[in-house]
């Protein structure tokens, strides 16, 4: 369990990012992890209301321990369909309009066909445009359909209507040097790390001394992912999520980034101390950070009124809600340090 499965995890991490699955519009992907553990009937599979899934591990103790990471991702929904045949979007998640300019896209109708496009600013070239540099906000921004379709009429002819999901291309890339570059790293590498250990601990049929339920939440991005269906006798809860990489920040992209505090305040001090011992005891590389512009699954169930400990811990990510980039190194931090922590007993 403690050796680190490189060419799966990221060969499931390739996997997970060709699913489009935006806040809201997750089912396909929590089917395809479904299946993916259904070979192992150690874990107890149990689906959420909010359709997450739950993958219990067998422990000794009565008390037990979440760990989770979130499949839903960054991407927007159809507006407003103009008379000329554009196509104006809503936010779904948190991100800056310009960091979607230029994506490739594509369009989940109801009456199941899809489309792809691309968004972009009304003022695009700058062979027509003097202000082609203007700040990229919600008004000026617009699909550009692969379609012959040119009016209002003829783009609902296609069976496009407003509500509409519309997903942002991953554009993945694996490099020689390590590195992973994609949109939706977070959290889908995090993920990828879950599912791989919990396979392991399966093979291994390793005794744990807590049933540890691992958690793929689906309604992270939105601020309310993992704040119910925890159950009975849960006393540690551990967000595994991105670690965001920027100037001030000490999250690199080779490191288990631990967290602090984030927007929602301080992380549990103890948990975090016990994270940072075994990240030091194992010789696991770490960085210790804090983000302001930041919340987690584990933020949100103690905001949901939950009696838990909680900790957030991940791989760092580069350029988080843009062109994402993280390596192979800190995939493997987090998988380490996410499978000694299983192995102790809980605070």
């Amino acid at each position: 369990m403690n050796t680190f499965p490189a060419q799966r995890v990221v060969e499931t991490l390739k996997r997970l990012l060709e699913f489009r699955s935006p806040t809201g519009y997750t089912d396909q992907i929590i089917d395809y992890i479904e299946q993916e553990l259904r070979d192992y009937p150690i874990l107890t599979l149990e689906r959420t209301t909010k359709g997450g899934l739950i993958a219990t591990y067998p422990g000794t103790a009565i008390s037990k321990r979440v760990v989770t990471a979130h499949v839903d991702t960054l991407g927007a929904m159809v507006k407003e369909i103009n008379g000329d045949g554009k196509i104006r979007l809503a936010k779904v998640g948190g991100y800056g309009w310009f960091s979607v300019d230029g994506v490739y896209c594509t369009i989940h109708t109801s009456c199941g066909k899809e489309y792809t496009g691309t968004i972009l600013d009304q003022h695009t070239s700058v062979h027509v445009y003097r202000d082609a540099d203007r700040k990229k906000e919600q008004p000026n921004m617009f699909v550009r359909l692969d379609e012959k379709a040119h009016t209002k009429g003829e783009v609902e002819k296609l069976g496009i209507s407003v509500g509409d999901f519309v997903s942002f291309a991953p554009q993945v890339e694996v490099t020689d040097s390590g590195f992973i570059k994609s949109r939706h790293l977070d959290d889908k590498a995090s993920v990828a790390v879950l599912l791989e250990l919990a396979k392991s601990l399966c093979v291994a049929k390793v005794i744990l001394p807590h049933p540890v339920q691992f958690y793929f939440s689906n309604w992270e991005e939105v601020g309310h992912g993992t704040s119910s269906c925890i159950s009975e006798h849960v006393r540690e809860f551990l967000a595994v999520d991105m670690g965001a990489i920027g100037e001030g920040q000490s999250t690199d992209e080779y490191s288990v980034s631990i967290c602090a505090m984030d927007g929602s305040g301080p992380y549990h001090y103890g948990f975090r101390q016990k994270l940072v011992q075994l990240a030091k005891e194992h010789q696991i590389p770490y960085q210790l950070d804090l983000y302001p512009y930041y919340a987690s699954d584990a933020s949100a169930s103690v905001r949901a009124g939950n009696d838990i400990i909680h900790g957030l811990i991940g791989p760092g990510v580069d350029a988080s809600h843009a062109y994402e980039r993280t390596h192979r190194d800190a995939l493997e931090s987090t998988y380490r340090l996410v499978s000694q922590y299983l192995l102790t007993p809980t605070l």
